[in-house]
């Protein structure tokens, strides 16, 4: 391929992949399935059922249009490949446009057999209907939905594409193609995994997300996993009815404090160590009185005599826990993105120093 083609190849996969998976700049310009069948998929928070029945419907179709959309920009980016004229295109051509063809056309037939009889076909319509009563329908089911969804106290978090929802009644998770639901009388819950990232690209600050698997003890609902941030994890649990199990034996940091402690202990391990001299005996930390000092401020960040930082010349009187709550302690609660990159005073001689300066003893 020559220039063109191959910079309209690389945009248009660029463009696509963001569509699918949806960056916040291309929510932010209105790039989304939502925004562009807006007017058709009507809103949420007055039939939130109805709305991701569209919703799911109407991404399927957008998606399933994207190779077909590649094919025509390709016959304007090359058009010495004939791909205007379908029988002097090459072979391989021929057969990407008859997949281009058959996508949109296979996600349009099944669209339309979901749509009929009242969306009654669709498979977010067949798994309401297993939460129905006997004597009534998967719109009884979703109508109860829509009732709790429009109430201010329910609980939700997540990107639109993984969103979590859980009312006094339901545990919902949006996906882009989907909407699992589970009764919460019926669902057994359970942490089963832990993940600690050491900076969020949200807020510049250390944070851990927990997967919770929501298993129902009803056989036709499936199981699924829902993500969220450790900090939500007890507003969560005040919501749900049922406990939640912590089979992996994962430790939950529900405060912002707990995230970072965990982070400056991981960036001091990698700091310089301090070789305590061999008459030196280390006394219980000053602090909780339960483990030996263990760590020493020594300025490494800089030159002795540049920046704010200074050198401590108390002998080892902390552990590495009391001096990460005391340097936490000593932060703006309102800017947490600042507190990997600050100077504190130390606790007993207020010379100040940085995470840089924080030595374990060898």
């Amino acid at each position: 391929m020559d220039s063109p083609a191959v910079t309209f190849t690389l945009a248009y996969l660029v463009f696509a992949v963001c569509f699918v998976f949806t960056p916040n700049e291309f929510r932010s310009a209105g790039l989304t399935v939502q925004n562009l069948l807006a007017g058709w998929l009507g809103s949420e928070d007055a039939a939130f059922v109805h709305y991701h029945l569209r919703r799911s419907t109407g991404t399927m179709l957008a998606h399933g249009l994207l190779p077909l959309g590649y094919y025509i920009g390709m016959c304007f980016a090359a058009p010495e490949k004939q791909l205007f004229y379908f029988y002097q295109a090459s072979e391989g051509w021929k057969i990407f446009f008859l997949l281009a063809i058959l996508a949109p056309t296979v996600t349009g037939i099944l669209a339309y057999y979901w749509s009929q009889n009242g969306w009654d076909n669709h498979p977010l319509a067949r798994t309401l209907a297993f939460h129905a009563l006997p004597q009534s329908g998967w719109r009884a089911v979703a109508s109860s939905i829509n009732t709790e969804f429009r109430r201010i106290d329910k609980f939700a978090t997540g990107a639109p594409g993984a969103r979590v929802i859980v009312t006094d009644t339901w545990v919902m998770k949006v996906t882009t193609y989907s909407l699992h639901v589970a009764q919460q009388q019926d669902i057994h819950l359970t942490v089963t995994d832990s993940r600690q990232h050491e900076l969020s690209p949200d807020s510049n600050m250390p944070v851990q997300f927990l997967t919770i698997r929501v298993a129902s003890i009803n056989p036709y609902v499936k199981a699924f996993d829902i993500r969220l941030n450790s900090t939500e994890y007890g507003e969560l649990r005040e919501k749900l009815h049922a406990p939640i199990r912590n089979a992996a034996n994962v430790v939950i940091h529900q405060s912002l404090s707990d995230l970072f402690l965990e982070t400056f202990t991981s960036l001091v391990e990698i700091n310089q160590t301090y070789p305590v001299p061999s008459n030196q005996e280390l006394e219980p930390c000053i602090g909780c009185m339960q483990t030996n000092a263990n760590i020493k401020l020594v300025k490494n960040c800089q030159e002795p005599n540049e920046g704010e930082c200074q050198q401590c010349y108390c002998r080892p009187m902390w552990c590495l826990t009391c001096m990460g709550k005391w340097f936490a302690s000593r932060q703006d609660q309102q800017h947490p993105e600042t507190w990997l990159s600050s100077q504190v005073p130390c606790p007993t001689c207020r010379a100040k120093f940085c995470i840089l300066d924080v030595c374990i003893i060898q």
